[in-house]
This record gives C-alpha cells, sequence and structure tokens, in this order.
C-alpha cells in the first residue's frame, strides 16, 4: 500500500515555509475556505496561492453546519474556491459538532445525514470531474452522518506526543465503524498533519479523476536522514541515510546502510532540506548536487546540476536549500557547496548541514 504526506492550515496559521514541508514529504495540502452560510477565512487566499505555487495537490474544505440552509452554505463554499479550483482540487466538507453543540442543534441524525449529502452534492455540480470528500469524526461516522460512497478523510489523534509522518505510516490504517478512511489525519501538533493512503503519484492521479486501485499502488521504502553532516568546502559529499522510516517488505536487512542513497530497484525519487550555518556576509556560494552512475563498485561517469546560488548578507548565518530529484538504479547521490568568491575559499569556514535532512522513496 502507497503512503503520501499532507497537512492543512486556516486562519489560525500564518505563512508556511512550502518548500519545507516538501522536502518532509510533504505531496498534499488542503486550505480552510469557508464556514457557515456567509464566513471566510481570512487566509484562504494566501494559503491557497501558495500551495499551489509549492506544486502541492491543493484542496480546500468548508466548516458546516447541517441545522443551516445547505444551498446557501454550498454556494458560499463554491464562491470561496471559484478563483482557484480546477482539475485537480479536491474539495472537503468538514462535519464536526461544535463542544457547544450549536451547528447540530435542533437536528436528528438522520437529517444531518441528508444535509452533507445534499452539500456534496451541490459542490460536485458546481464542479464538475473534481473530487469531494468528507472530513468527519468517528461519532459522525458511527451515526452514519457520512456518505458511504464519499471519500472519507478521518481524524484520529493516537499519540499524546512524538506524533510523526513516520509513526502513522508504520501504524494499521484506521477503520471507523468498519470504514477505510482514503486520508487520516494524525495530530494536530504543531500542525494539522495527515497521511493519505496513495502515493504521491496515484493521488495526484486520483484527484485529477483517474480511478486508482489501491492494490496496483507500488509499495515503497521509504529512508531518511535524521542527523546533520559536515560539509566541506568544494568537495562532494555523499548524501547517507540513517532512518528507515518504512520497509513494509523488509527490502532492506537490519543495518544495512551503504552510507549514499542509491535505489534498490529501478527508479526513486529523493528529496531534502540542507540547512547551512556559519556563513560569513559576503560569501558567494553554489549548492550543488551530482549523481554518480555505478558499475562494479566504481564511478563510470556523473553529471551535476545547481540547486542554489546564494549571496550571502549580513545577518545571513543559516541558509535553507531545499532540492528535489530523480535517481535511476546504480545511481547514488552527493552534495557540494562551492565557494565563487574571487578569492575561492581562502579565510570561508567550512559549511554544516545543522538540520542537514533528505529521505528517498521507492518502489520495492
Amino acid at each position: 500500500m502507497g503512503i503520501s504526506r499532507g497537512l492543512d492550515v486556516s486562519v489560525y496559521q500564518g505563512p508556511q515555509d512550502w518548500a519545507a514541508h516538501k522536502a518532509d514529504g510533504v505531496s498534499f495540502a488542503f486550505a480552510k475556505a469557508s464556514e457557515g452560510r456567509h464566513t471566510r477565512d481570512a487566509h484562504f487566499k494566501q494559503h491557497i496561492t501558495a500551495i499551489k505555487a509549492a506544486g502541492l495537490v491543493p484542496g480546500a474544505y468548508h466548516y458546516g453546519w447541517p441545522n443551516q440552509n445547505v444551498d446557501d452554505e454550498a454556494a458560499n463554499y463554491t464562491a470561496a474556491v471559484k478563483p482557484y479550483a480546477g482539475p485537480g482540487f479536491v474539495h472537503w466538507l468538514d462535519l464536526e459538532r461544535r463542544s457547544d453543540g450549536t451547528n447540530y442543534a435542533g437536528r436528528t441524525h438522520a437529517q444531518i445525514a441528508a444535509w452533507a449529502k445534499r452539500w456534496i452534492e451541490l459542490v460536485a455540480a458546481a464542479h464538475p470531474g473534481q473530487r469531494v470528500g468528507i472530513y468527519t469524526s468517528g461519532d459522525d461516522i458511527s451515526h452514519g452522518h457520512a456518505p458511504a460512497d464519499a471519500p472519507l478523510w478521518y481524524p484520529r489523534y493516537p499519540w499524546t506526543s512524538g506524533a510523526t509522518y513516520a509513526k502513522a505510516e508504520a501504524a494499521a490504517r484506521p477503520q471507523p465503524s468498519g470504514r477505510d478512511p482514503l486520508f487520516w489525519q494524525f495530530t494536530s501538533k504543531p500542525i494539522d498533519r495527515s497521511i493519505c493512503y496513495l502515493t504521491a503519484a496515484a493521488l495526484r492521479a486520483w484527484a485529477g479523476g483517474a480511478a486508482t486501485e489501491e492494490d496496483d499502488v507500488p509499495i515503497r521504502t521509504s529512508l531518511g536522514k535524521d542527523t546533520a553532516q559536515t560539509l566541506a568546502w568544494d568537495a562532494w559529499t555523499a548524501i547517507s541515510w540513517d532512518t528507515e522510516y518504512a520497509d513494509p517488505e523488509g527490502a532492506h536487512a537490519a543495518g544495512d546502510n551503504p552510507g549514499y542513497v542509491s535505489p534498490l530497484s529501478t527508479w526513486a525519487d529523493f528529496n531534502g532540506r540542507l540547512v547551512l550555518e556559519g556563513i560569513p556576509a559576503g560569501a558567494h556560494f553554489q549548492v550543488r548536487y551530482e549523481v554518480h552512475e555505478w558499475k562494479n563498485g566504481a564511478s563510470v561517469g556523473s553529471w551535476h546540476e545547481i540547486i542554489a546560488d546564494v549571496l550571502a548578507t549580513p545577518g545571513q548565518q543559516i541558509v535553507s536549500v531545499p532540492f528535489s530529484k530523480g535517481l535511476d538504479k546504480d545511481r547514488h547521490v552527493y552534495v557540494a557547496v562551492c565557494p565563487i568568491t574571487p578569492d575561492g575559499s581562502s579565510g570561508l569556514p567550512a559549511p554544516t548541514a545543522v538540520d542537514g535532512r533528505w529521505a528517498i522513496r521507492q518502489d520495492k
């Protein structure tokens, strides 16, 4: 079963470092658009514009009040998202009882279920060919509020602390009232984070309207980097991995750490974020990555590209550089930080990757 990572935001969150989120493996993000008949989220435009610019699978949600007019609420949401929605955009009804119960007051379970079904139908009609699903609790599901044919995004927080994507990916898939949610929101700290039970590629295809059978999705191995590496100036340093986030079929033996990133089979994508510390003002440098092709234990060719070109300014002691590329079998990845000031590396301290994290995901 494939898995992808995502998060959701609302007015309670400020601008996000989407490059950093992508470096953490995030491939989808949803933003609150509206609530009730008239309310719009003040940060929606900011959030959804940035989500789309980052190349993530985008989506939006509406917080429902089932004791208000459903046509008005669907119209409020549709008007809010109209400038941004299109092929590949995912729509969600956020159906959950407020702590004081005011949004459910005076409604039976059957009436709430009918309201939710109608909202989904109206939004689907307003956005032909686009996915419309429901975010709702286990209690709502047990009372029949969630239509059986609607994609389900389910919130459940099993951990009081230490909730990570890796932990959620390794956990059993929740089954509220016997249903299999497509998305699981597993924590709200420090931000709402979810996983989807499709790979990033399969999720993008699904969001675009393509039928996706989960059984056809490749099982993925996920290797990562949790400790920092010190990088020398103008020298290639192998990207190594020290953490195995997911290995569902035992593709790696315990302790199998070759010291570099390379796919086990035919192809992989990798992403990461170098955080360089101690860059002096005025230093002009490039961050590059190099791919070596190996045969019989030796390099038989290489090529490299520039990831970033940076001119350090006063006060700029830390520089964050995200990157994401693809990699074929029998190829290894290296990174280098290369000074290009007139005096070369003279007088420049070696940078440190203080948060040098990267991950590789690959087919079994």
